[in-house]
């Protein structure tokens, strides 16, 4: 195998594991990001490695629920008046995958890349020193009524047919699971399979650190521009100078596409913003994470806390954070923890980078042969992290593809 010189934009997980995967394989290997590894999206998920997540955001029958969404004082989606504009046409492409023969391909193609999560992680976090921060002892997801989780009996079906195993629970099951969650959950799932990282910043840090040990090198830069020559990109122009770079892999999470145009791909990515609280002394602790899917939020057990973390915004990447879903999240860790402990709680808003078909963008670049891209991951960047970039270290090394890689092609979008 020939060895690069390569150079990452983007210190995320999805950035860093590419990073670590292409270090073991002995390429030179810079990584260039304005933040540290793990400070941006990566820095406040809900934790959740769940190789299950294979069914996109856009159901069929998705159009009929976003009123709801958008009109209850509690919804796990809002949308800016003023960014609405803006946000249309990705809306439009959403709204168009919602096809039962898109969700089916959509799904097998998830469910290949995600599987594999667990296993990708192995040797990262082995050789970083990190396996604590990873459970592998499946989750709970929880409904209010029977007719609830009927309404969402498609999305289990499909995963189920793709291997997903879980076990059905009614009332005093879920409260076997979890008997400091309160309120009435009628039915729910156990999902077998599925775990969480306790700590998804660590997480980050420590495999960034293993990596600079390794030889790699990580430089907070701030990324203006790319100088793309006849052949591709041949530098980059950075608030510290120029950069000169002879392999570019393109991993920025939602600041992607800014960098992709440049090299001559334009894709619908939107930043989906995402919100939560971590509560450092709740005073209890949860077994197993829990999925309320009905407020699209995840209570996860951190090292730092007990977590809720979810909800959808758009407002675009730069607005500030929305004082309002911060009080949904709280309203509703009330209702499932009545007398939580909330002082010293911490809040955070992070920016998913999502594409409208749920799919990330996997491969090369439609122009350059010098050109990678690894971005996109939307609610599965955590659990994808690893799997892609042991993917994108096969893809530049040229071993056989593990996968299929076509469905997540950025020619998808020509």
């Amino acid at each position: 195998m020939q060895t690069r010189k390569i150079t990452i934009i983007g210190a995320g997980i999805v950035g860093i594991a590419t990073a670590s995967y292409l270090r073991r394989d002995g390429h030179e290997v810079t990584v260039v990001d304005q933040l540290p590894p793990g400070e941006y999206c990566s820095f406040g998920n809900a934790g959740i490695l769940s190789p299950g997540s294979c069914i996109p955001i856009a159901m069929p029958g998705i159009l009929g629920q976003l009123p709801g969404y958008l009109l209850d004082p509690l919804g796990p989606l809002s949308i800016k008046s003023s960014y609405f504009p803006r946000v249309l046409p990705w809306l439009l492409r959403f709204l168009a995958t919602a096809r039962v023969d898109r969700v089916q391909a959509t799904a097998d193609a998830l469910r290949s890349l995600l599987v594999q999560t667990f296993d990708a992680y192995a040797p990262l976090v082995h050789t970083a020193g990190v396996g604590d921060l990873i459970h592998k002892s499946g989750y709970v997801v929880a409904y209010s009524s029977r007719e609830a989780m009927q309404g969402d009996a498609l999305g289990w079906q499909l995963r189920r047919e793709r291997g997903v195993v879980m076990d059905e629970l009614n009332s005093a099951q879920i409260n076997s699971y979890l008997p400091d969650l309160k309120g009435n959950y009628k039915s729910g799932l156990f999902l077998h399979d599925h775990g969480w990282c306790a700590n998804p910043e660590r997480l980050t840090k420590a495999l960034a650190s293993q990596f600079v040990s390794d030889g790699g090198v990580i430089l907070q830069r701030k990324v203006l521009a790319i100088d793309v020559g006849a052949t591709g990109p041949r530098a980059l122009w950075t608030d510290d100078g120029r950069l000169p770079v002879e392999h570019l892999i393109i991993c920025a999470g939602a600041h992607s596409n800014q960098f992709t145009q440049q090299c001559g791909d334009s894709v619908p990515l939107e930043a989906e913003r995402g919100y939560h609280i971590t509560y450092s002394d709740p005073r209890f602790q949860l077994a197993h994470p829990i999925m309320l899917p009905e407020y699209k939020c995840f209570v996860t057990p951190m090292e730092m806390g007990l977590r809720i973390a979810g909800h959808s915004e758009f407002a675009g990447i730069d607005a500030p954070p929305n004082d309002r879903r911060f009080e949904i999240l709280e309203t509703l860790m009330q209702r499932m923890f009545p007398g939580i402990r909330s002082v010293d709680s911490t809040r955070w808003m992070g920016r998913r980078p999502s594409m409208p078909d749920s799919m990330p963008v996997i491969g090369r670049s439609s122009e350059f042969a010098n050109t990678f891209y690894a971005f996109g991951h939307g609610h599965v960047g955590l659990v994808g992290g690893a799997p892609t970039g042991r993917l994108m270290a096969d893809l530049i090394a040229g071993r056989p593809d593990r996968i299929d890689l076509k469905p997540f092609s950025v020619n998808r979008f020509k």
